[in-house]
């Protein structure tokens, strides 16, 4: 469970974290600015694709298990989570967004618990609006850690300032539907 090759790649998002981090810590000596956008950017590609491929591999090869589910979107929520408080400190996001994206998270993990301890966690099953918000969310911020021209033309800074408001709408979008779904239960609880 611990061991498998889809967990092994679920928690190199995780380790990928300080990696990512550090890079923007690194002295001008070292690298240049437009060296460790780019590092961070591939890196952070890199990893993000981790998310698609341990899912795919975990179904293949026969390797799902209960903490592997458990894992997979924990480590995506501090991967996004880590990378947005990067892109507030370099100026590159807007702190509104990150409370939109980060509060989110919080909130709908902490309402998914709740369902599953009450038995009602299909209510709150991942929905096309959440998988619609990741992917923006996952254009965006490498846009936003690349900050400069992409293929000589597509200006990533304006593209990723836009990519993630939009993601910050889909956020709020996709938290107000959850709720809804969870609100009867809600209401149940109550009383």
């Amino acid at each position: 469970m611990f061991t498998t090759i889809p967990t092994i790649m679920t928690w190199t998002r995780i380790f990928a974290i300080p990696l990512i981090v550090g890079v923007f810590y690194l002295p001008d000596s070292m690298a240049s600015a437009y060296e460790r956008n780019l590092v961070a950017t591939v890196m952070f590609v890199l990893f993000a694709l981790t998310d698609w491929l341990d899912g795919y591999l975990a179904r293949k090869l026969n390797q799902t298990s209960s903490f592997g589910a458990f894992l997979d979107p924990v480590a995506d929520k501090f991967l996004v989570c880590a990378c947005v408080l990067v892109l507030v400190h370099l100026q590159r996001a807007d702190v509104f967004v990150a409370l939109i994206i980060i509060g989110r998270e919080i909130a709908i993990s902490a309402l998914r618990e709740w369902m599953a301890q009450i038995g009602a966690s299909k209510s709150v099953a991942v929905h096309m609006i959440g998988k619609l918000k990741t992917v923006v969310q996952m254009v965006a911020i490498p846009f936003l850690l690349f900050d400069g021209m992409l293929l000589g033309f597509i200006d990533t800074r304006v593209w990723g300032v836009w990519l993630i408001w939009i993601a910050a709408v889909l956020t709020v979008w996709s938290m107000v539907y959850y709720l809804q779904k969870a609100l009867p239960e809600i209401r149940a609880r109550a009383q």
